[in-house]
């Protein structure tokens, strides 16, 4: 073969090998990356290790119990449950500081709070967990939690019951823009935010989508579900699908906190419900955790024989306390 044939036969070889050379370095590139955008959408809680809040209600209630109802205020003041924010408890001028405090201690023992933001004006439009902020406060109320939560690693809930109620509290329009700038921001201060998406027995899975837009879904990390409920952990991963479908594959959380023996039908004290599965153990497509939202023990309202609602009340809490024998 001349001499020149051969020579370009080399070339030509050699920008092949470069070309095949460059085509592996780019698909060995885009596997990386591919494989950091899914590590980065596993979710807030992939690895995590939830805070446990010492000056919980629960915790209180083991200095001053004894016997069944101090080992029920034990079982339960080790479980990490999230941690509520209302203005009654916190109000402007010091929920900063206090959230600050959490975050802090949760930050030095490597572990992760979830909060529960519970203060919008016409709180559950005046039934038992009525309150909230006035509407010209509102936002300042949670521009002092989001400065407090920036940059830190937190999980925030927003507003209980605020979404599925809006059109019942005839104020829906002005509900939903507090709840949007709300979400923008917390979520702008780098917390991962969950709007209240209802429940399995409540709105259906369409309408609730509906809401959840209108009240800016798109600008959270995803919803809840079965928040202060007792629907089945089943029943609200079903809905939950539904609903995540609706809206693009949201992620989701869902309180598992009293699910242990399901519903009644009755979401104010019902008797005979327990503990549902612990913090992180459920795993689904599009579930970020399964979480205590929740604190068991505490009061839903005056009804059923209990104390205002967020009242510790022991009897209940011995009685959720007999589904830790089930784990």
């Amino acid at each position: 073969m001349p001499k020149d044939k051969r020579a370009g036969r080399r070339v030509r070889n050699s920008i092949v090998w470069g070309v095949v050379a460059v085509v592996v370095a780019t698909a060995a590139l885009v596997a990386v990356m591919i494989g950091r955008a899914a590590s980065a959408d596993e979710g807030p809680f992939a690895g995590a290790q939830l805070y446990v809040y010492p000056d919980s209600a629960a915790a209180k209630a083991v200095k001053t119990s004894t016997g069944d109802a101090k080992t029920a205020a034990k079982q339960l003041a080790a479980q990490p449950t999230a941690i509520w924010l209302l203005p009654e408890r916190f109000p402007t001028a010091t929920v900063g500081r206090t959230v600050d405090g959490i975050v802090q201690q949760a930050a030095s023992t490597g572990r992760m709070p979830v909060f529960v933001v519970y203060g919008i004006p016409q709180r559950d439009c005046g039934n038992q967990s009525a309150g909230g902020t006035a509407s010209a406060d509102y936002q300042d109320w949670v521009g002092e939690i989001a400065g407090a939560l920036k940059d830190h690693k937190v999980a925030v809930i927003m507003e209980p019951d605020a979404v599925a109620l809006a059109p019942d509290c005839g104020n829906q329009a002005e509900r939903m823009s507090q709840l949007k700038q709300a979400t923008k921001q917390l979520t702008a201060a780098g917390a991962d935010v969950y709007l209240d998406g209802g429940h399995s027995t409540w709105r259906p899975a369409s309408e609730m989508a509906t809401l959840l837009r209108e009240a800016g879904i798109d600008d959270a990390r995803g919803f809840a579900t079965n928040v202060s409920n007792y629907n089945a952990t089943d029943s609200e991963l079903h809905y939950a699908a539904q609903l995540s479908e609706l809206l693009g594959g949201k992620p989701f959380v869902i309180d598992t906190s009293r699910n242990g023996s399901g519903s009644n039908g009755d979401w104010c004290n019902p008797a005979g419900r327990t503990v549902g599965a612990e913090p992180l153990s459920v795993t689904a497509p599009h579930l970020d955790a399964n979480l205590w939202i929740k604190a068991p023990g505490e009061s839903d309202g005056e009804c059923g024989g209990g104390p205002q609602a967020g009242v510790w009340w022991p009897q209940r809490a011995s009685e959720l306390a007999q589904g830790f024998s089930a784990w």
